[in-house]
């Protein structure tokens, strides 16, 4: 079943929703292309002919290289999540430090509302900073799952042809 592709930045709810979709995919996918091998290797027996070597020897290789794909996908997500939330986060606490200082230099009640007011917009920013954490998370575990989840369903696709 082929779904369309959201965007799930700024929603975790969505980017948890879509990975839980894609791993149910890849279970269904998952256990369509075992039980089609299994069966394959059963009646194969101690005799198996060419194409079942091939089928066989193209297990072990297909997990090697979704393996390797999937840790290079985290790899980079990784590091350009990391550079995104450490610049953001140092941003964020340079300006909360900054309007901290500015509330406890007012002068005057209405100067000590106006710079109140400013830092609670300001700590409501780095709430919702701090909830981009898990979606981005989501996108993290989603982009490892993706060639792992391609392979699964291409391999069920390709053997219910069969």
């Amino acid at each position: 079943m082929k779904r369309n592709a959201r965007n799930t930045i700024g929603n975790p709810l969505l980017a948890w929703t879509d990975l839980a979709w894609t791993v149910g995919e890849m279970w269904v996918a998952s256990a369509q292309v075992i039980s089609h091998r299994t069966a394959r290797m059963a009646s194969a027996g101690t005799t198996p002919s060419a194409s079942d070597l091939e089928e066989f020897t193209r297990m072990g290789q297909e997990k090697i290289d979704a393996a390797t794909e999937s840790g290079r996908a985290m790899a980079a997500h990784l590091l350009t999540m990391n550079l995104q939330f450490g610049a953001r986060a140092f941003r964020h606490m340079v300006t909360g430090a900054g309007a901290f200082m500015a509330l406890g230099a007012s002068r005057n009640v209405g100067e000590s509302i106006t710079r109140h007011a400013k830092l609670a917009a300001m700590l409501s920013r780095s709430a919702a900073m701090a909830s981009e954490y898990s979606g981005s998370a989501a996108r993290l575990a989603g982009r490892g799952l993706a060639p792992i989840h391609a392979r699964a369903t291409a391999n069920a696709r390709r053997l219910r042809k069969r």
